[in-house]
């Protein structure tokens, strides 16, 4: 149950789900930049000093310079599961937690990544392009050939929970064979999908399609460049909806450009929302404008969870997710929830 005396403000850096707007606006002083691009940084700076919550989305860089601006702020609840757009390590210095929202959109970017590979080794977009342009005449044998699935290699990097999932679907629907890498292996996942714990490097070798699903550390910038693609099969897909600087796009460019990987299909960009030079000119590679947790139900959920991070902190209960659970003792001792 709420329990808070005082009616806090909060403010949201761009239109997010009524969901969770509804629940906010229950509790709190709630007012939102409601402009299709990112809020500049003067403005942001301007509404983050008047307001005791900050709800950011992945477009606000909350760095050391911000936060010790603005540290008053009770706390900044990330609407993403990744938080690399925000000094969690400043923030835990300062005593204001940090939140993200995971669980609730693993199955939304399985599902996308899969859509993706599908895609891309089947030639969807092309395909789309021949018969729209007027090209489509008569049925040939030859026309569009793409890649199977069923009996495949699917290569996962980071088996976390959106990993597992595809996994799932890979394994359980198309009958790929899954290979993974991350940090320690996963007996129970390997047993329950038949699954084969391998090194990145054999990873590579061997997958028909390699798909990323790694946060963005300083360990995983540029994890897959050009020495990754010159492992990569000729036949192989590249698939990411992890995070853009995970693949060093200009060495992307050049392995397609090359035929060095027979495609790739992206939804996230290293300098996002710009591209490297020549990424649009070429035809086997699909491009999708960070849509992967872009359901109507995944995001609902996503702003419902932020938003009730947000009121946990206001009446000084744990938010359950927490980026660094080391920052709430330090956050009660320094600001008592009225």
């Amino acid at each position: 149950m709420f329990k808070q005396k005082k009616k806090y403000s909060v403010f949201v850096t761009r239109a997010i789900p009524e969901a969770g707007l509804q629940l906010l606006r229950k509790h709190a002083n709630v007012r939102v930049w409601n402009q299709t691009s990112p809020i500049p940084g003067k403005e942001l700076y301007r509404e983050a000093a008047r307001a005791d919550g900050l709800f950011t989305l992945l477009t606000e860089k909350i760095d050391k310079k911000f936060l010790r601006a603005n540290k008053h702020l009770k706390i900044v609840a990330n609407y993403a599961v990744g938080f690399d757009n925000i000094d969690v390590p400043a923030a835990t210095a300062l005593g204001i937690p940090v939140t993200n929202t995971p669980g609730v959109l693993n199955e939304a970017v399985a599902e996308h990544a899969l859509t993706l590979m599908c895609a891309i080794s089947r030639r969807i977009v092309e395909a789309d392009r021949y018969v729209r342009s007027g090209k489509y005449h008569s049925w040939q044998s030859m026309l569009f050939l793409g890649a199977d699935f069923f009996g495949k290699n699917l290569g996962i990097v980071g088996l976390g929970r959106i990993g597992i999932s595809l996994a799932r679907r890979a394994a359980q629907g198309l009958g790929m064979k899954i290979l993974y890498t991350d940090p320690r292996p996963n007996r129970e996942f390997e047993r329950h999908y038949d699954a084969e714990f391998v090194k990145l490097p054999e990873l590579l070798r061997r997958s028909d399609f390699v798909s990323l699903h790694v946060p963005l550390l300083p360990s995983t910038r540029h994890l897959i460049s050009a020495k990754q693609f010159a492992m990569m099969k000729p036949t192989a897909y590249l698939i990411n909806t992890s995070r853009g600087p995970v693949v060093d796009e200009k060495a992307l460019v050049r392995a397609l450009k090359k035929r060095l990987i027979a495609g790739a299909a992206i939804d996230v960009f290293e300098k996002e929302p710009r591209l490297a030079p020549g990424l649009t000119k070429l035809d086997n590679i699909i491009l999708t404008p960070h849509i992967a947790s872009a359901t109507v139900t995944a995001r609902d959920n996503m702003s419902l969870v932020a938003a009730q991070s947000i009121l946990d902190v206001f009446s000084g209960h744990r938010p359950k997710s927490l980026v660094d659970p080391a920052v709430w003792r330090k956050f009660l001792a320094a600001r008592p929830v009225s």
